[in-house]
């Protein structure tokens, strides 16, 4: 294998819940911020590419986690490009623990997107070039496949989202709608039970001002 990203993490303190081991929303921040140095390596970092009215969306995505990493744990994030198009590339990433187990892996759709049009544009050849690409996959899942929509929900919540929401693609961040969908996951699962994959599509944007309803329904097989 060859052509990847390596970032090494340490887990920190406000980073865990109570019982000492990183949260779902944590592992996101760090895919996304491994994203963010291998734009970096390359010279074209987020903010350059912003200073062009430019930046990366994420469109649909996974991740499955075998375990969550200890406060204090020294984390790699191995992340690569898999395939391009003109306008998209998939990225794949593997995490692995301290001794070097594989703690999860993650795949994400992300577009090239211009953020004053709003719509996606052509990815610079400087960036296949740099970046190049590997085939191999870190986790045989299909990101391209519809969801189905909550019919009947057993919980409504609604944000309103705030400025601290949103990111420099002026739009709501991706890590802000697991954090509010876990936020409607009653307290005695979340307690008892880890998250081992979550699934998402981005259909839409939501934007300051606006309220976003987060509908949760129970899989009473499973209760």
């Amino acid at each position: 294998m060859k052509n990847y990203f390596d970032k090494e993490f340490e887990l920190r303190y406000f980073e865990m819940n109570e019982l000492g081991v990183a949260t779902p929303t944590t592992m996101l921040t760090l895919l996304e911020e491994a994203a963010a140095d291998h734009c970096y390596s390359i010279n074209h970092s987020l903010y350059q590419l912003e200073e062009l009215g430019i930046g990366w969306v994420l469109f649909s995505g996974v991740m499955q986690m075998k375990r969550y990493p200890k406060y204090k744990e020294k984390i790699i994030i191995r992340t690569w490009l898999s395939k391009y198009s003109t306008i998209k590339g998939i990225r794949e990433n593997i995490i692995y623990g301290e001794n070097g187990d594989v703690i999860g892996s993650a795949k994400g759709l992300w577009v090239f997107f211009d953020i004053n049009k709003r719509r996606p544009t052509q990815i610079y050849d400087s960036i296949k070039e740099k970046w190049s690409f590997c085939t191999t996959e870190s986790i045989a899942y299909n990101i391209s496949k519809k969801i189905a929509l909550v019919q009947n929900p057993d919980i409504e919540l609604r944000f309103t989202v705030n400025k601290y929401d949103t990111d420099m693609n002026k739009h709501v961040n991706n890590i802000r709608y697991l954090q509010w969908a876990i936020e409607s996951v009653p307290e005695e699962i979340v307690d008892k039970y880890f998250l081992d994959t979550i699934d998402g599509r981005f259909l839409a944007e939501a934007h300051f001002g606006q309220t976003v309803v987060v509908l949760t329904k129970f899989d009473k097989q499973d209760r």
